[in-house]
């Protein structure tokens, strides 16, 4: 029994899981490689709408009441 057992549940192959409990590193690095592929993204995400001109921006329309008859 290891702490990546779990990781058997969800699919992962007996080959797989016996590297994670055997070299658990390597799923530590997968947390930090994805939580900074997220943060980037957000980042990208950030400069592109802090850059945009005023009128590319989407303006709220108020609503209007309905047209009495």
């Amino acid at each position: 029994m290891g702490q990546f057992d779990w990781f058997s549940k969800i699919g992962a192959t007996p080959q797989a899981v016996a590297v994670l409990n055997d070299q658990p590193y390597l799923f530590t690095i997968l947390l930090v490689v994805l939580v900074s592929l997220i943060l980037e993204s957000v980042l990208i995400w950030y400069i592109h709408y802090a850059t945009m001109k005023p009128e590319q921006k989407k303006k709220k329309e108020e609503k209007k009441p309905p047209a009495k008859k």
